[in-house]
């Protein structure tokens, strides 16, 4: 019987959490950081005196309202058996991914916290210490320099202490093992102001990873939490004094209230602009991997596309459902696009797409994978599973969505993440295509997309005349074409804006077999 490592559950926490986090799953979250893999199964205890089946679950996003749905005839898990003389067994899934240019154990990173207080203080230390055991990579976010500082500490270094960046990268390279993970160091206006990829390039300290192809700059244009938004922090009297020289501050609490809202620019981007920030990282930076994230805005497919032909080793986008830090309630709750629909709108990647929004558990991260990232990151879960226990919560979180990553692809007849496709997912009524199996749609007009709503209610009735009685490519070649359905013989179909969802027609299977593992958007 094969085991699955993890850290040994936790004590009960003695004191009340730090961390709250409204409209988020905090509750199971913090159950897998004390439990781990347990936590993945009902409670044994119940075995035996308990009839178990689905579980009212709440609606969630478009992401999770889709179903993962295998197929009945698994021609890959025959190869695999051919290839290992026995019947394939989950734990034959191979999780190891290539993420943005990095080796790492599972598809997932550790995501962007900023300069907030919760994402730059001692849980930030914690988490990048556990990321670097679990062999994944790690992003530190924007503006920790022109807030915290740049010190290095020591013998020599001017301060007892190192800044709080600093102390992130010094606990993630204790604790990496040789070949995997790698840091990020996110970018932004006020951080180039302060030339912060200068100071790492040249810093001794990461030497290391400049050595071993483990470092990546990463341009920030966006957000998910706020899109089009700089960061914006909460401060005291005091730190706004301090800061008003580099940031914009505002009263937005009141005249005489003890706290100031400190604001970053957002960057002005065209194509342009993007293409040349990109070439300067590529010649200004040569050792480090090239990044860009993106908030998730209504051209993101154009974006994506734009970055990866001028050289991007990887393309992050943040879903509308991502965000750890400070943002204004109007924006957390109605601007930018759901992770399900930015994913459906950059189709087939031509890069490494790494997704953020919302992840916590495997089956979400299974149906992001299978629209096309290459790797999920881990925001809010990470730091609330840290917030449980500081030690091994992040570790026995992974190891709970590692194990749901393995029964899933396995249960799809698969074998790497990379082999996911569109076709893995079904995804119900409005949005669920007719089964591209069962012959004509059933229904007058066209089928809708299966990740959009359509524009107009169909009525049942029989089909007309000029129906297709085909089933065409399948969803993942329609994302990538970007073009309209097949119309009637006798009518020329319209060609849609870029990023404007046509009206597509049923989805088809697509073709047997499991993707390279270093194909298109699965590597650098």
């Amino acid at each position: 019987m094969t085991t699955h490592p993890t850290a040994p559950a936790a004590p009960a926490r003695p004191t009340a959490p730090a961390l709250t986090a409204p409209g988020f799953p905090e509750e199971p979250v913090r159950a897998r950081a004390r439990l781990g893999t347990a936590a993945v199964f009902p409670d044994p205890a119940a075995y035996g005196s308990r009839l178990f089946g689905p579980t009212a679950a709440a609606a969630g996003d478009a992401l999770d309202r889709m179903r993962i749905v295998p197929p009945v005839f698994m021609p890959e898990r025959l190869e695999k058996l051919i290839d290992l003389a026995r019947e394939p067994e989950f734990d034959d899934v191979d999780l190891t991914t290539r993420v943005g240019g990095f080796t790492a154990r599972l598809p997932l990173y550790l995501s962007a916290f900023g300069s907030t207080r919760a994402g730059s203080g001692d849980l930030a230390v914690h988490a990048s210490r556990q990321a670097a055991r679990l062999g994944i990579p790690m992003v530190i976010g924007e503006n920790m320099v022109p807030v915290h500082g740049y010190r290095r500490g020591g013998a020599g270094g001017g301060d007892a202490t190192r800044s709080a960046l600093l102390a992130r990268v010094e606990a993630y390279l204790e604790a990496a093992p040789d070949g995997t993970g790698g840091i990020v160091v996110q970018q932004s206006t006020e951080d180039a102001d302060s030339e912060v990829w200068n100071l790492l390039y040249s810093d001794p300290a990461f030497r290391p990873l400049l050595e071993t192809g483990r470092l990546a700059f990463e341009l920030k244009t966006g957000q998910g939490a706020k899109p089009g938004l700089g960061g914006m922090t909460v401060v005291d009297r005091a730190e706004a004094e301090q800061l008003a020289r580099r940031f914009t501050v505002r009263e937005v609490f009141g005249p005489d209230a003890p706290r100031s809202l400190r604001c970053a620019t957002p960057g002005t981007f065209t194509e342009e602009i993007l293409r040349q920030q990109l070439r300067f990282m590529r010649n200004n930076f040569p050792k480090a991997r090239t990044w860009v994230k993106f908030h998730p805005g209504r051209d993101i497919g154009h974006a994506a596309r734009t970055a990866w032909a001028a050289g991007a080793d990887a393309v992050t986008v943040d879903g509308a459902e991502g965000g750890t830090g400070w943002a204004p309630g109007v924006f957390l709750d109605q601007v930018g696009l759901p992770l399900a629909e930015a994913l459906r709108r950059i189709g087939t990647p031509t890069g490494c797409l790494l997704a953020t929004g919302g992840v916590w558990e495997g089956g979400r991260a299974v149906r992001a994978l299978a629209l096309g990232a290459g790797a999920v990151g881990l925001g809010r879960a990470a730091l609330v599973a840290v917030d449980e226990d500081p030690e091994h919560g992040l570790e026995r979180l992974v190891g709970a969505l590692a194990l749901e990553l393995r029964l899933l692809v396995s249960a799809l007849g698969k074998y790497t993440p990379a082999a996911l496709a569109p076709d893995d997912l079904w995804s119900p009524p409005p949005y669920a295509g007719p089964d591209p199996y069962a012959g004509p749609d059933p229904y007058a007009g066209p089928a809708p997309d299966p990740h959009r709503a359509p524009t107009h209610p169909r009525a049942p009735g029989p089909a007309p005349v000029h129906a297709p009685t085909s089933a065409p490519a399948s969803v993942h070649a329609q994302a990538h074409a970007q073009t309209q359905a097949p119309a009637p013989v006798h009518a020329q179909a319209p060609t849609p804006a870029p990023d404007q969802a046509p009206p597509t027609a049923p989805a088809g299977p697509s073709a047997p077999g499991p993707a390279p593992a270093d194909g298109p958007g699965r590597s650098a």
